[in-house]
């Protein structure tokens, strides 16, 4: 028997268990290992609550779940109830899944003000994540700038511009809700350092902003490059840009109804922030592409008005003691997914943020196939009962998946007309409502 730890329960995590299952068949046992009382990860704390459809792989995920070597170890943290090195003594192999749910800093002046927050925190914050709750954006003043041109960008500029009306059917907690609500936000603005054929932006997130009840895009038609360079565009980068080039051909009539801005401010970087105890303003140097479509600075400045400042610039997993770390790349330092003997890692915290959700389905097969060929037919580690052993005499109570089951019933008991549930958003709620 095979015994394989994976420390994350997210896409990656529970792709790379299916992989498992399929690799080994009845002879192997997975324990997913997360943090956290609920699993899912991304899905549950970073895909947009009115995005549901994509919310729903979470039931492929259920189904590995709920097989007989496949076990949910939920409020389990490492390096506070049990270390990596523990891990790799009790099981054959222990896969990082843990993703990078830490923002990449905004290294600029200013960055520190009170009102500057970093997406993972503010999409957590509307997402219900327990680590971000107390949050708090300030969102009285009328104009927010979001640096960014990706789908997270997106996801910020519309859960600002939406009406309550269009929260419906979402899962968006109820703190954020009633706290939009009362947002006074008129003016989106999105600054990107390149062009608009450089965005990370797909055509089903950039056209929803075109169908919002209140708010509109806009873009400069002098911003975009001649129409027969779009011709050298893949297909989705394509549908992209001609969203970008109806955007810039709305009518002002059609924006004369209308009461919030999404600005795309494209060829604009950062590079300070100012504000007076707070974010008040944000510099911005106008920018333009070298020969290898990198942006350069200009030397030509304005400034733009904003209460908040959102950045998504990206993100980083974060360090673990004991395990190889690239600082400068935000993940942990590994030859195609091997770490150290018997230690890997997959998804995110393999080779960095980039790629979408289904990205992470082939990367956890190419890391089983590596489990394979280290250990061969047999491990024989301890595994699972030496884990329960020794949490048990540390008196830890971990969180199991059929305890999750009982949670995810009472969120959906919760939640208001319409929603498919209301999460809990404290640990302390999560671990009581299994009772």
């Amino acid at each position: 028997m095979r015994h394989i730890a994976i420390v994350g329960s997210g896409p990656a995590g529970y792709y790379t268990a299916e992989a498992a299952q399929k690799t080994f068949g009845e002879d192997v046992c997975i324990d997913i290992i997360d943090r956290l009382p609920v699993p899912y990860g991304l899905i549950r704390f970073g895909v947009a609550p009115d995005h549901q459809s994509i919310k729903n792989v979470a039931r492929r995920y259920e189904k590995v779940a709920l097989s007989d070597n496949v076990r949910f170890v939920g409020n389990l943290t490492i390096g506070e109830h049990v270390s990596i090195e523990e891990l790799r003594a009790l099981y054959d192999a222990v896969i990082l899944a843990t993703g990078a749910p830490h923002d990449r800093p905004l290294e600029i002046a200013g960055a520190d003000l009170p009102g500057v927050i970093g997406s993972a925190a503010f999409v957590g914050w509307y997402n219900g994540h327990p680590d971000f709750v107390d949050l708090d954006p300030p969102l009285s003043g009328r104009h927010v700038v979001v640096i960014g041109n990706g789908n997270v960008a997106l996801d910020v500029a519309r859960i600002l511009s939406k009406t309550p009306d269009e929260f419906a059917g979402s899962d968006i907690v109820h703190h954020a809700l009633a706290r939009l609500e009362q947002a006074k936000t008129e003016q989106v603005t999105l600054l990107g350092r390149r062009g608009p054929h450089q965005i990370a932006m797909t055509p089903k997130e950039l056209g929803e902003l075109g169908h919002l009840a209140r708010a509109c895009p806009r873009v400069d038609p002098l911003d975009l490059p001649d129409i027969g360079e779009d011709a050298l565009l893949e297909p989705g980068m394509r549908k992209s840009v001609t969203l970008l080039r109806e955007f810039a051909g709305i009518p002002e009539s059609y924006r004369a109804d209308k009461t919030v801005e999404i600005a795309f401010d494209f060829f604009a970087a950062p590079v300070r922030i100012e504000g007076d105890g707070k974010v008040e303003n944000v510099v911005v140097e106008r920018t333009e592409l070298d020969d290898e479509m990198r942006s350069r600075g200009t030397g030509e400045t304005y400034t733009i008005p904003a209460s908040l400042v959102v950045s998504c610039i990206g993100y980083r997993t974060p360090p673990i003691e004991g395990v190889p770390f690239e600082h400068g790349r935000g993940r942990f330092a590994n030859d195609e997914g091997r770490i150290l003997p018997g230690l890997y890692c997959v998804g995110w915290a393999r080779r960095g943020p980039s790629g979408t959700i289904g990205t992470n389905r082939p990367d956890g097969y190419a890391i089983v196939d590596l489990v394979a060929e280290d250990i061969g037919e047999g491990g024989g580690k301890e595994g699972r009962a030496a884990l329960d052993a020794l949490l048990a005499q540390r008196g830890v109570e971990a969180v199991t998946f059929r305890d999750w089951k009982k949670i995810e019933e009472a969120e959906e008991g919760r939640a208001r007309e319409g929603s498919p549930r209301e999460k809990f958003v404290a640990i302390e709620e999560m671990i009581a409502a299994r009772k």
